[in-house]
């Protein structure tokens, strides 16, 4: 059966994750990382892609949530003789004697248990590997164990109740009175490993697994410092973007699938299964608000190391093991989600030219020092090259945010992106006293200043690029960026224009303007909550209000939110679950959480530092008194 996008929920393991529908089938799942072939794909083929499935035999009913503040999931399935309960996860592996304290079993657990009446479980595992190029071949090792096996991917799987081998699957049906349970597990590894039927895992260890994953969470979500109106939205999100980082390296990927599309049975599907260097910065920044910072630590030694130091070398994207060709590929034998085709792996917007991302980066280390974190001077000698870069290459037109795929253009955002790298490289070197062309980094900021002002009295507002009168939501950036305040006449009326031009059912386009694709897409996600953050700094608080309620109403039963909606009936669309868009309410709901307590900066000196202040570093005196914010003339 057919499942919408939002009827999927995510496990994860810090390695790679995994989508369950509510009818208990894992349609998704990629081992031993993100961005690995999927071994389980009919999300994007029904006939072809492979699942793995647990639920009653016969008609159910289902609903889920995740036990707190955890990502191991709880499906209950009420069916016409009794209740089933199935617990999901991706199980890790806790205090290795080598490398990092916490690792991944590559596995999925799933522990199955009648809690009420009478239920037959049905069990279904079917690989498909290789994006479901080809059926491997599978062997039963012991009544409860099997080996699933072919080319360079293997599957183990380990059962407390009989399995049998039929119609190209593993298959098994359990009876199960109130208070009985079983468990499954299939696990990972290359193919070329063996294991016998006594290495694999008894009924104590699964146990012991689900024990320490849920362990783990709780321990991590323990430390988020939000504390406001909207804790549990909050930290859901907090623990959706933990997820998407890749613990061995500090890489956060944009969002854990490839191709789901942004219109259905459209062309635009992407693959997101890698670390944009713009995401994995808004990201950070949103997780830094919270009060983490080891991820913003972990991934600056990932960046130092990718990029070799070589800033006339760095690219927009990268894979999370630091690649840097990512090769655009159609799977042509994939029928895509709906009809959507092509079904892409690998991006062709890597080698773009998006200036933007130098923004984000120093937004990012500006945020890291502000609230204490350490920067040293070889850190700072690889963001001045950075700024150096920017003085050199601002005046170039680029593919913007967006990526678009047509003729580069003068983007407002990515100007705007530019004046934050400078004007916050100031900050960075004055507060820390760190060496720097001051002088030459205050001309080029003024000019960009100039430039950006001398179009917007141009048109009276803010287009998406100079010379080029459409609008984009991008620009509502500017006030949370701290180039205008939300009461300037130019945001003003940009924001009007924006809305005009752009809104539907409440929500927002990111644009609509010629951009080298056909076919459309459906509202963005992210920039609805810019809208948010644009009415609270503008002291419209009680319309901000409205719109976030909205916003929040459109995620699924389990707090997940796609790249896009449809508006209207507010269906998910694009990959999923997207890190943009959890990123953007973790801002969005400190800023007004702030602006209830009227902790806001005053308008015209406001940027994501100093929210951080007010609002997270504000609860403890100690912090504030050591970081005061600094105008930098």
């Amino acid at each position: 059966m057919r499942q919408r996008i939002d009827d999927y929920a995510l496990l994860g393991d810090c390695h790679s994750a995994a989508l369950v529908g509510r009818d208990g089938s894992i349609d998704w799942a990629c081992f031993p990382r993100f961005d690995s072939p999927a071994v389980f794909c009919r999300i994007l083929d029904l006939s072809k892609g492979g699942a793995f499935q647990v639920c009653p035999e016969g008609p159910f009913q289902s609903k889920r949530q995740y036990l707190d503040d955890t990502n191991v999931l709880v499906t209950t399935f009420t069916t016409r003789t009794g209740v089933l309960e199935l617990t999901d996860c991706m199980p890790v592996r806790i205090g290795q004697k080598r490398g990092p304290r916490v690792g991944a079993r590559y596995s999925l657990l799933r522990r199955v248990r009648c809690i009420g009446g009478e239920v037959t479980a049905r069990v279904m595992v079917a690989p498909r590997f290789e994006y479901g190029a080809f059926v491997p071949n599978i062997r039963l090792t012991s009544l409860y164990t099997a080996e699933l096996v072919g080319g360079a991917d293997a599957l183990w799987v380990t059962a407390t109740r009989p399995l049998v081998a039929y119609e190209k699957a593993l298959r098994a049906r359990w009876h199960l009175c109130a208070g009985d349970e079983a468990w499954v597990e299939v696990a990972w590894t290359p193919s070329l490993v063996e294991r016998t039927p006594e290495e694999m895992p008894d009924l104590a260890t699964l146990r012991q697994r689900l024990d320490d994953t849920v362990s783990f969470w709780r321990e991590w979500i323990s430390r988020c410092a939000y504390e406001g109106e909207y804790v549990r939205e909050v930290r859901r999100s907090a623990l959706v973007l933990k997820a998407l980082t890749y613990l061995p390296s500090g890489a956060i990927v944009a969002a854990p699938t490839t191709s789901l599309p942004e219109e259905p049975g459209g062309v635009r599907n992407w693959d997101y299964r890698y670390t944009w260097l713009r995401d994995t910065a808004l990201t950070l920044i949103s997780l830094m608000l919270l009060g983490y910072q080891e991820e913003a630590i972990a991934f600056r030694r990932w960046l130092w190391r990718t990029s070799a130091g070589r800033i006339e070398d760095i690219q927009i994207m990268y894979d999370i093991r630091g690649h840097r060709l990512l090769p655009e590929l159609e799977l042509a034998h994939l029928e895509g989600y709906r009809g959507s085709r092509p079904v892409r792996i690998g991006n062709g917007a890597v080698k773009q030219l998006q200036l933007d991302v130098f923004g984000e980066l120093l937004e990012a280390a500006w945020l890291f020092s502000k609230m204490g974190g350490i920067l040293r001077l070889n850190t700072w000698d690889f963001l001045r090259r950075l700024v150096d870069v920017v003085c050199e290459r601002w005046r170039q037109p680029d593919q913007g945010l967006w990526e678009i795929r047509d003729e580069p253009r003068h983007f407002i955002h990515s100007k705007l992106l530019c004046w934050v790298a400078l004007d916050r490289a100031l900050r960075i070197a004055r507060a820390r006293r760190f060496p720097a062309p001051v002088g030459r980094w205050r001309r080029e900021r003024e000019l960009l200043r100039e430039y950006l002002l001398q179009e917007g009295k141009r048109c009276g507002w803010f287009p998406q690029a100079v010379g080029f009168e459409r609008a984009d939501a991008s620009v509502l950036q500017m006030p949370a960026l701290g180039f205008l305040p939300a009461t300037h006449p130019l945001i003003i009326r940009t924001v009007d224009q924006v809305r005009q031009r752009l809104e539907k059912g409440g929500l927002l386009y990111r644009y609509h303007a010629p951009d080298g694709l056909s076919g459309g897409e459906g509202t963005f996600l992210l920039c609805s909550f810019w809208l948010h953050d644009v009415l609270v700094h503008s002291g419209r608080t009680q319309e901000a209000e409205a719109l976030l309620r909205r916003l929040l109403h459109l995620a699924n039963d389990v707090g997940l939110y796609a790249e896009e909606a449809v508006p209207g009936t507010g269906e998910a669309l694009g990959n999923f679950p997207q890190a943009f868009t959890h990123m953007a309410l973790v801002s969005s709901c400190a800023q007004l959480s702030a602006a209830r307590r009227f902790q806001l900066p005053r308008p015209g000196a406001y940027d994501f530092a100093d929210l951080a202040l007010t609002y997270h570093l504000g609860q403890r005196s100690l912090f504030m008194s050591h970081f005061s914010a600094e105008a930098v003339s």
